[in-house]
Order: structure tokens, then sequence, then C-alpha cells
């Protein structure tokens, strides 16, 4: 039994807890992007290479996912497991869709010569966008293990369940967050700036 602080079950204070520190380091990563490409200038022919709308339409994937899983989350309160299963296996396969994405934009960047160590905006593209991938893979890998789970019929013996969907879609959604913010500075800002 979970103690209780303010309401919340201590699974949700720890994953707000995560989630803070999570913020402050994809903060810092955010911020060392934006000086390397101000202070040490970025390559335009590599920025030419990002292709913001093949880009744009795989983060509609990720953000669709975040819509899914909150109505995984409702169909669990609602005790209707059918729709919880429908809908976290639609929120996987948005988010694996993400993953396949960025995986077919990092084989096109590598073979535009645009690597981890051939220059200071791959370093700091590999490592700001790379690490988010890794966050992502850790939320399907949650999720996949809540979906097996829900399969396996552990929601259907116990009711009011939900704290372990609900705590990580809290992880799930500080995600897409986090890569709203990626999409518009590494992507979206550089447009821009070159009208």
């Amino acid at each position: 039994m979970t103690t209780m602080h303010n309401n919340q079950p201590d699974n949700k204070i720890m994953i707000k807890l995560v989630v803070g520190t999570e913020a402050m380091f994809f903060l810092c990563l955010i911020m060392a992007f934006i000086y390397m490409a101000y202070h040490s200038g970025f390559e335009p022919h590599e920025l030419n290479q990002l292709d913001l709308r093949t880009t744009g339409i795989y983060t509609l994937a990720l953000i669709a996912s975040s819509f899914t899983l909150l109505l995984a989350d409702r169909c669990l309160k609602k005790e209707k497991m059918r729709g919880l299963k429908g809908w976290l296996c639609l929120t996987l396969l948005l988010g694996a869709t993400f993953l396949f994405g960025q995986g077919k934009e990092y084989i096109r960047l590598i073979r535009g010569s645009v690597t981890l160590n051939g220059s200071v905006f791959g370093s700091s593209f590999f490592t700001l966008t790379g690490f988010h991938g890794l966050h992502v893979f850790i939320g399907l890998v949650i999720l996949s293990i809540i979906l097996l789970l829900a399969f396996l019929g552990d929601y259907d013996k116990t009711v009011g369940r939900g704290s372990a969907l609900s705590t990580a879609a809290i992880y799930w959604h500080f995600v897409d967050i986090v890569w709203i913010v990626v999409f518009a500075v590494v992507y979206v800002l550089p447009e821009f700036t070159r009208l």
C-alpha cells in the first residue's frame, strides 16, 4: 500500500521528481545546442539537410500518441479493458513510428556526411535528439509492460489499479513536450532565421 502525500501516491510524486530532473537535463542540452549554433556557427549546408516536412509528420505521430494515451487512461478509469488495450496499442504504434522516422533521419544525415564526430552541428544534433530518442524508447518499454499486464488480465482483477498507467502517462507527455521544444529549436527556428 502506498502512502499518501497531498492526495498523491508515492509513484506519482517520484515520477514528477524524475521529470523535473530530466527537464533540467534537456534544458541544458537545448541551451548547449543554441549556444553552439550561434557561438560556433553551424554550417548552412548541414542545416539544409534537415528534413522539416518529414520530421514534422513524425512529430505529429508523437503528439497524437499523447492523445491516444489519454484515451487509454480514460478507458482504464471506466474499466473498459478492450478500449484500454486498443488505445495503448495505437500509442505504442505511434511512438514506434516516431522512432522509425528519427532513425530514417539519422541514416539520411549520416549518408550526407553529417555525423556525431564530424562537426559541432553533428555533435550537438545527435546528442540532443539521441537522448530524446532514448527517452521515447524507455517510454515505449514501460507502456509495453503495461499493455502486457493488461492482456494478462492484471487490470481486470484489481479495480482502481490505474496509477501505473497514469504515472507512465506523466513521463510520456513530458517526452512529447520536450520533443515539441526540440523540434521548434532544431528544425523550425533555423527555417525562420534563413528567411
